[in-house]
C-alpha cells in the first residue's frame, strides 16, 4: 500500500507540472491590456483526480491473473443480465423523451442517436469484421453530399434521395476495400485514414459540385406522409392538415423519432446479419483470416462487404444531418469525427450493440448532462463555483475525454461491454469471455 501512495504521490507531482500552467493560468482583459490570473482550486481538482485515479488503477492491476479473469467473466454475466432489461428500458426511455416538452433534450437525444448509429454502423467493420477503420467519416461525408446535391439539383425529396445516398456511401466502401485487401493491423489504418482525408479535401476542392468551402445551402427537410412542416400553416403541411397551430418543435421532434427509427432500423439488420453466414464469416475473419481462408472462405468479398454494408449505414447517417442541418460544408467531416465513433466503438465494446449504444450516451450526452447539472446547481444555490465550472467545461472537453480514454483502456482494455453470445450454439448459447475472443487487427 505505502508502494503505491508513493506512486499516486509522484503522478500527482508530474500532473501538477503539467497542469498548473494549463489549467492553473489563464488570460484575463483588463484596461492595459492581457494579465494572467491564477486558478488554485481548478489545479488541486485536476491534481486530486490525478492522485486517486493513479491509486485506482494501482488497487485494480494488483490482482492476481486468476482474479481478474474471475471478475472480467463475473462482469460481462452481469452485463448480459443486465442486458435483457436494460435494452427494453432504453428504447421506452428513447421514445418518451419528446414527452418531456423540452427542445433542449430533444436536440441532445437527435445527436445521440446520430453518433449511435455511426457506431452501429463501424461496429459491422471494426467490432465484426476486425477491420480497422480510421477513415469512417468519409461515408458520412459521402451520404451527406451526396443527398444534398441530389435533393437541391433534382428536387427530390428526403425519402426518395436517403436510399440513394446509402448506395452511393456503400459504393465509396467498396472502392476503399480494394485497394486494401491485402492490408493488415497498422497499415490499413493508415490508408483508411488517408481515404478520409482525400475525401475533404475533394469537397474542399470540388467547388463546382459541392460548393467548396462554401458548402451547400437550402437542403429540404423531410416530410411527413407529404405534409412538409412550415410555419404558414396553410394546405400542404402538417399543422394545415391537423388543424394544429404551428411550431418550431414539431420539426424538431419528428426528426427526432426519424433518426430514432433509423438507429433501431441498424440495430435490427446488423443483428441478423449476424446470424446469416455471412455475419459468421465476417466474424470468422475477425478471429484469424488465414484460419478462415483455410475453411474455404472466400476473404476479399467478406471484407468488401463489411466496408459496403458499414459505409451504407454511414451513409444514411450523413443524410439525415445534412437534412437535419439543412447546410453542410467539409468543416463538419473531420478526422476528429472518425475519431470519435471509433472511441465509441472500441469503449462500448467490439462486436456489442448495447456497449455501442452505452459509449455513445455516455461520451455525446454525459458531458452535456454534466454541464446542464452544474448549472442548475449554481442557480439553485446561488454559487458562482459551480456556475463557473458549467461556463468552462466545454473547454475542457477533449481533456477530459482523453482522460476517460485512458482510464477505460487501464481498467477494461476490451471495452465496457467486452463478453460475446456465440451467434450460433449447439445448445444454450454461454456468455464467452473476453480473453478468448479476439479482437482483429484487420
Amino acid at each position: 500500500m505505502a508502494g503505491a501512495v508513493r506512486d499516486a504521490f509522484l503522478s500527482a507531482i508530474v500532473a501538477l507540472g503539467l497542469f498548473a500552467p494549463m489549467v492553473g493560468l489563464v488570460t484575463d482583459s483588463g484596461e492595459k491590456g492581457l494579465y494572467l490570473s491564477v486558478r488554485p482550486i481548478a489545479t488541486l481538482v485536476v491534481v486530486g483526480l490525478v492522485f486517486f485515479g493513479r491509486l485506482l488503477i494501482l488497487s485494480w492491476r494488483g490482482r492476481t491473473p486468476k482474479e481478474a479473469r474471475q471478475a472480467n467473466r463475473a462482469f460481462a454475466e452481469a452485463v448480459t443480465r443486465a442486458g435483457k432489461y436494460l435494452t427494453p428500458a432504453l428504447i421506452v426511455i428513447a421514445v418518451l423523451l419528446p414527452l418531456t416538452g423540452s427542445r433542449y433534450y430533444v436536440d441532445l437525444g437527435t445527436l445521440v442517436l446520430t453518433y449511435i448509429m455511426l457506431g452501429w454502423g463501424l461496429n459491422i467493420v471494426v467490432g465484426l469484421a476486425g477491420l480497422l477503420d480510421l477513415g469512417y467519416v468519409a461515408f458520412y461525408a459521402v451520404g451527406a453530399y451526396s443527398f444534398a446535391i441530389l435533393a437541391t439539383t433534382f428536387n427530390l425529396g428526403f425519402w426518395a434521395c436517403l436510399p440513394m445516398a446509402g448506395i452511393l456511401a456503400a459504393f465509396a466502401g467498396i472502392l476503399l476495400g480494394f485497394p486494401v485487401l491485402r492490408l493488415r493491423g497498422d497499415y490499413l489504418a493508415i490508408v483508411t485514414l488517408a481515404f478520409g482525408e482525400i475525401i475533404r479535401v475533394v469537397l474542399t476542392n470540388w467547388v463546382s459540385l459541392t460548393g467548396g468551402p462554401n458548402g451547400i445551402v437550402g437542403i429540404p427537410r423531410p416530410t411527413l406522409l407529404g405534409l412538409a412542416f412550415s410555419m404558414d400553416g396553410g394546405p400542404g403541411t402538417v399543422a394545415g392538415f391537423f388543424d394544429i397551430e404551428p411550431a418550431v418543435i414539431q420539426r424538431i421532434i419528428f426528426l427526432y423519432y426519424v433518426i430514432l427509427v433509423m438507429a433501431l432500423i441498424t440495430n435490427w439488420a446488423t443483428l441478423r446479419l449476424r446470424r446469416l453466414p455471412l455475419g459468421r464469416a465476417w466474424e470468422a475473419l475477425r478471429e484469424d483470416e488465414v484460419a478462415c481462408r483455410s475453411l474455404g472462405i472466400n476473404v476479399r468479398n467478406t471484407k468488401l462487404t463489411a466496408f459496403a454494408t458499414g459505409a451504407m449505414f454511414g451513409g444514411f447517417a450523413g443524410a439525415f444531418f445534412a437534412t437535419r442541418q439543412a447546410f453542410i460544408s467539409p468543416e463538419s467531416f473531420t478526422f476528429i469525427e472518425s475519431a470519435t465513433v471509433l472511441a465509441i466503438v472500441v469503449l462500448g465494446g467490439l462486436g456489442s450493440q448495447l456497449g455501442v449504444a452505452l459509449a455513445a450516451i455516455v461520451m455525446v450526452g454525459g458531458l452535456e448532462s454534466l454541464r446542464d447539472f452544474l448549472s442548475f446547481l449554481g442557480d439553485q444555490m446561488n454559487s458562482p463555483f459551480f456556475a463557473g465550472i458549467a461556463g468552462e467545461l466545454p473547454l475542457y472537453r477533449m481533456l477530459i475525454f482523453g482522460l476517460a480514454l485512458v482510464v477505460m483502456m487501464v481498467l477494461r482494455p476490451r471495452g465496457l461491454v467486452s463478453g460475446r453470445t456465440p451467434t450460433v450454439a449447439l445448445t444454450k448459447a454461454k456468455e464467452i469471455s473476453a480473453e478468448l475472443v479476439a479482437q482483429g487487427r484487420g
